[in-house]
């Protein structure tokens, strides 16, 4: 296998992903976004949400007291959203990875609570210890609305698991309102 050198990936980083980095499901500086069963197929901007480190390592909260590594809570991501290290304070990639890093070891102190507490708030923790964007009013919120808008799906079977459930039961839900309102 050959060696990339420290060049290479930031070239890289301001370029596309490197070809094996989204079948081994490595996004550098990204946030990563995956649906819900069930709950995605009826409001599919609601999801699974992790962020992951310099060098591509999923963390994300994933239930009570647990924050996986590299195994998502409802598998492998469906959309990334790519964020600048340039626009972290002082250091970087370190900076970066320390956020990310003492995010999760506080998450891994706290219950999971689907409204409240959860897997968007673990990614807020991480962007507002960082101090990304000079911002430290990251939330779930704004979080979901803009992985909603500034994602992009992974590949196309992604973007099917996301989007397809959902207008499928659009697609039943209009047959059976159109069947019952015609008659």
């Amino acid at each position: 296998m050959a060696e990339v050198d420290e060049t290479e990936i930031m070239m890289n980083y301001h370029g596309d992903f490197l070809k094996g980095d989204k079948k081994d499901s490595r996004y550098p500086y990204c946030i990563v976004w995956t649906p819900i069963p069930i709950l995605s197929w009826v409001l599919p901007f609601i999801g699974h949400m992790g962020i992951c480190t310099s060098s591509g390592i999923i963390r994300d909260f994933a239930g009570s007291y647990f924050v996986s590594e590299d195994n998502m809570g409802f598998g492998k991501p469906t959309k990334y959203w790519r964020l600048d290290v340039d626009k972290v304070c002082s250091n970087g990639a370190a900076t970066w990875d320390k956020a990310v890093h003492d995010a999760s070891e506080e998450y891994k102190c706290r219950p999971h609570n689907l409204c409240l507490d959860n897997c968007h708030s673990h990614v807020a923790m991480a962007l507002n210890l960082m101090h990304y964007d000079n911002s430290t009013s990251w939330n779930m919120m704004n979080l979901c609305a803009l992985s909603l808008i500034r994602g992009k799906h992974v590949n196309w079977a992604a973007f099917l698991k996301t989007w397809l459930p959902f207008f499928m039961l659009c697609g039943v839900l209009g047959t059976f309102i159109l069947t019952f309102n015609l008659q």
